[in-house]
């Protein structure tokens, strides 16, 4: 007697469609006989093609869920089932099993005969922390694929003609017929011999060993725009390999590398500089002069500036650089305060802080913790 198909494919009786079909995919993939080599594979494999066809189409499972499997196993082409001829949606699932697990492509799947375009290449340029802000223009050095110039691509001699590859007869793919359980099955390759091509040359060109395209190595100039950081790349249009013959060369990408600076850091579109300062320009304000990427710049120190201070040169940053190469503004420069205790004195210049010191007396003021969102918290719900 025939197992229940719902219980075949694990699913309740009130599945929907999308469960069954989810349901008989896992089952399928696993016990396929291209895949599952076990005994019993092939036929617990034509039991889940069965259970999914009688339950995936509606008429059917309605007279299945009536009469049970007498509802269902009448003559092919009156409504039983068929022995795995066309049911509902299997073909699709059956290609993609197919393809997942054995690598098989059908007539529909081949990939698209004709010239191969060019590959993408590489480089790598290292500019200054100065540059990346203003732009430059750079020299690389790169290798490439170019078109042969003796065969003008074409792989063969000057004055020879390609043949018509015998293995593929010129169609460019090899196709094999698999016997399966279900039938026939076509899997469609790229000849090997004249790589999907449907020619080979006879007569190779020396030059480039039939190949149509030689190594060169090139030098490129490489407009680098203001406002790049580090790891920026650069897209060079048809500047990569070359293609073969009538197909387009492939793209190069230049990776755009920042040395660091000595006193600079960069952050978004800012430039952050750390500053010391002596106690008696922290204590009695001072104009100081800033070095920035453009040259030096006064700024003033306001009387009693302490240690983590901040002050802000607006337009002295870097610019905001678009997709588009373009430029939006310029961050900010921000300067970070240090203020320098001296580890040694003078007499003169202890004579005078102790002096400073008698006016200032020697109170210690504890100091308040600034609460967290935390404590806050936990404040609120205790009542403080």
């Amino acid at each position: 007697m025939a197992r229940d198909y719902y219980e075949v494919l694990g699913v309740a009786r009130g599945a929907n469609k999308d469960e069954i079909k989810r349901a008989f995919r896992t089952l399928a993939r696993q016990y396929h006989p291209d895949i599952n080599k076990a005994a019993d594979a092939e036929s617990k494999f034509k039991e889940i093609n069965e259970a999914y066809e009688v339950l995936n189409d509606d008429e059917k499972r309605a007279r299945y869920d009536r009469f049970g499997a007498a509802g269902v196993n009448g003559p092919a082409g009156a409504g039983g089932y068929s022995g795995g001829a066309g049911f509902g949606g299997f073909e699709e699932i059956f290609e993609e099993i197919f393809n997942n697990f054995g690598g098989a492509r059908t007539t529909s799947q081949r990939r698209p005969r004709g010239p191969r375009p060019g590959a993408d290449r590489q480089a790598e340029v290292t500019i200054t922390f100065e540059e990346s802000i203003f732009g430059t223009t750079e020299m690389i050095d790169f290798e490439r694929l170019q078109t042969c110039e003796t065969c003008s691509g074409s792989g063969g001699a000057p004055g020879s003609q390609p043949t018509r590859c015998v293995q593929c007869a010129g169609k460019g793919e090899i196709r094999q017929v698999q016997q399966t359980f279900l039938g026939p099955m076509v899997q469609v390759t790229t000849c090997p011999r004249c790589n999907g091509k449907g020619e080979v040359v006879s007569t190779p060109c020396q030059t480039c060993s039939g190949a149509g395209r030689t190594r060169v190595k090139t030098s490129l100039e490489v407009q680098i725009p203001a406002g790049v950081r580090e790891g920026l790349q650069i897209q060079l249009r048809g500047q990569g390999d070359a293609g073969e013959i009538n197909a387009p060369a492939g793209n190069l990408y230049v990776i755009v590398h920042v040395a660091e600076h000595e006193y600079f850091k960069r952050k978004d579109n800012d430039i952050l500089l750390n500053i010391s300062i002596n106690v008696a320009q922290a204590a009695l304000g001072d104009k100081i002069l800033i070095p920035t990427v453009e040259g030096d710049v006064e700024m003033v120190v306001p009387p009693g500036t302490a240690t983590g201070k901040t002050f802000r040169l607006r337009g002295k940053g870097i610019p905001r650089l678009r997709t588009d190469g373009s430029n939006s503004g310029r961050g900010d420069q921000l300067i970070t305060v240090s203020v320098e205790i001296p580890a040694k004195l003078t007499d003169e210049q202890r004579q005078l802080f102790e002096k400073l010191a008698s006016t200032m007396g020697t109170t210690v003021t504890p100091q308040k913790q600034n609460k967290g969102l935390f404590d806050k918290v936990v404040d609120f719900f205790s009542g403080e």
